[in-house]
């Protein structure tokens, strides 16, 4: 009897389950398939959107248009969590390209090194023509 039962509770959560609507990353399908009005931006970095998007509750889906370069669609009624969501993934994407830069002080050692293993070449004046 109690296993009747068990199956009967695990058939009822897959059937709302299967007509629920999904949430947060999803397919370009899916997304269209919620029968509402969507929106694309260009994006370079899905995976800190990713992070950004969780925070944000925000229902999206990235179709690849070049190798690195992607294109981010969103429904049209979250515009205000999207523009929440693009100034933190902004401020994301910044932070990490200025952890890729080298300090100029570093930068700077780098070069007195550079210049130090180069030869030094002795300057000789040219023997002036007497024809001159």
């Amino acid at each position: 009897m109690a296993q009747v039962l068990r199956a009967a509770a695990r058939k009822i959560r897959q059937e709302r389950q299967a007509h629920k609507a999904p949430h947060g990353k999803q397919t370009v399908r899916q997304l269209m398939g919620h029968g509402e009005a969507t929106s694309s931006i260009p994006v370079e970095a899905p995976a800190l959107f990713d992070r950004a998007a969780r925070r944000w509750n925000v229902d999206y889906a990235f179709y690849q248009t070049e190798p690195g370069k992607y294109l981010l669609f969103f429904k049209s009624k979250q515009a205000d969590a999207i523009t929440a969501c693009m100034s933190d993934y902004s401020r994301r994407v910044l932070k990490q390209s200025r952890s890729r830069r080298v300090p100029i002080l570093e930068r700077l050692h780098r070069a007195q090194d550079r210049v130090r293993r180069q030869p030094v070449r002795e300057r000789t004046k040219e023997v002036a023509h007497e024809d001159r």
